[in-house]
């Protein structure tokens, strides 16, 4: 994962996040959605509290603000012990900031629960445990349709990234569900119980995924001109649309699978798509 290197020498206040949320695209009434460093940024004033503040003037009047706050570890966690008030973000200062601001609202996933803050926070969040199944390598629910992830493309986000790279991008795997089950859906009937047991299973060692490089396929978005670039303090901001990342990513997968899926997939990617 690319991390800029933090700054110390340079404070940063609300203003400053407001500002350069702005400059990324954030506008009034806006669904503003961000990974990022804390320390990338600089010397930040009262620390994920004041980014929290910068996001939701940015998105002023009536805007909502989230990160991801996720908590599993498949090495030392089991999904049952998952607590939506209380189970800590390892995905760094920010995120656990975030969980933690009394203002916050969490969705119930074990696995990719997010957590917002504003007008349309518990719309969001809610239901994220009640999802129709869909499948992925962690829960059925946990980038199904009614999820918070799916609202987050539904809603065309301003899906930022604040001094790292899209190699941390949750939403990738938004993406990689939605195509798997495009993949099954075009096999022959007899045969998708047979290709649905082969990919990565819940609990189950082994199993294929189509995992792509998140970060090369955001330097090809700079390229092509689809990010919009800013600063926070020492920090820069990567901005895309959720809609924009969403439709490209899966576009560009599609046409290309053989530049970014490994063999292994990409022969069950075949076995599925040829008659």
């Amino acid at each position: 994962m690319f991390s800029e290197k933090d700054s110390t020498s340079i404070p940063v206040n609300a203003q400053m996040v407001t500002d350069g949320f702005r400059a990324a695209g954030a506008a009034p009434g806006d669904t503003l959605f961000y990974h990022g460093s804390l320390r990338s940024m600089g010397m930040v004033e009262d620390g994920p509290r004041t980014v929290i503040d910068g996001a939701l003037e940015a998105a002023a009047p009536h805007g909502t603000i989230a990160m991801p706050t996720l908590w599993y570890h498949v090495t030392s966690q089991r999904p049952e012990d998952f607590d939506v008030r209380t189970s800590p973000s390892w995905v760094g200062a920010l995120s656990e900031g975030f969980r933690r601001d009394p203002r916050s609202v969490r969705s119930n996933n074990f696995s990719h629960s997010i957590s917002a803050i504003g007008q349309r926070a518990f719309e969001l969040t809610s239901g994220h445990d009640k999802c129709a199944p869909l499948h992925t390598p962690w829960s059925e629910t946990a980038f199904s349709d009614g999820s918070p992830w799916w609202r987050l493309n539904e809603w065309n986000a301003l899906y930022c990234f604040i001094g790292v790279d899209m190699l941390v991008c949750t939403m990738k795997h938004y993406c990689e569900a939605r195509l798997v089950a495009e993949y099954l859906a075009r096999a022959e009937p007899s045969r998708r119980d047979a290709l649905h047991s082969r990919l990565i299973h819940f609990g189950v060692p082994g199993g294929l995924w189509p995992s792509y490089n998140s970060g090369a396929m955001g330097e090809l978005f700079i390229v092509r001109g689809l990010v919009k670039t800013a600063r926070i303090g020492s920090a820069t901001i990567l901005a895309i649309r959720t809609r924009t990342f969403v439709e490209e990513t899966m576009t560009l997968l599609r046409n290309e699978p053989e530049k970014w899926y490994n063999k292994e997939f990409l022969e069950w990617h075949r076995e599925c798509t040829c008659k």
